[in-house]
């Protein structure tokens, strides 16, 4: 099984949201910490109203990179976002990124009726830098 597919487990025995809001910061307390060194304007993520940095690393080959990536941020909930952005790509092939749809992901948590709107876009924006990233591995 995935971790998406184990956090859609997750998700279905917690009933209500505030049971699965809990366990959405317990996922971002759980992140790997990043280094503060990194917490540079180059990896701050534009479009966020919380602060967040991504970086990324590019393993695999030059025609088939995988992307890894450390995030972190300054409120707990968008963390555990992250680390969902990264259940869903971190450590998968550049193309499998740019094919992925975190949005249809979310909406199968039943996340993307629960978060604001500045929280949607704040992820979007997430995943955008997600995408790009795997795009530069792509063509270097």
């Amino acid at each position: 099984m995935s971790a998406i597919d184990d956090l859609l487990a997750d998700f279905e025995v917690l009933d209500d949201w505030e049971d699965r809001y809990r366990h959405v910061i317990e996922l971002g307390r759980e992140l790997p910490p990043l280094p503060e060194a990194d917490h540079t304007a180059e990896n701050k993520v534009q479009g966020c109203a919380s602060q967040v940095w991504i970086t990324s690393a590019v393993g695999g080959s030059k025609d088939d990179p995988v992307l890894t990536f450390l995030g972190d941020s300054d409120a707990l909930i968008v963390k555990g976002l992250i680390a969902i952005a990264f259940m869903i790509y971190s450590g998968k092939p550049a193309r499998e990124i740019l094919a992925t749809d975190a949005g249809e992901i979310l909406g199968r948590l039943g996340l993307s009726g629960h978060l604001t709107q500045q929280r949607s876009n704040g992820f979007a924006s997430m995943i955008r830098r997600i995408k790009s990233d795997a795009q530069a591995a792509l063509h270097p």
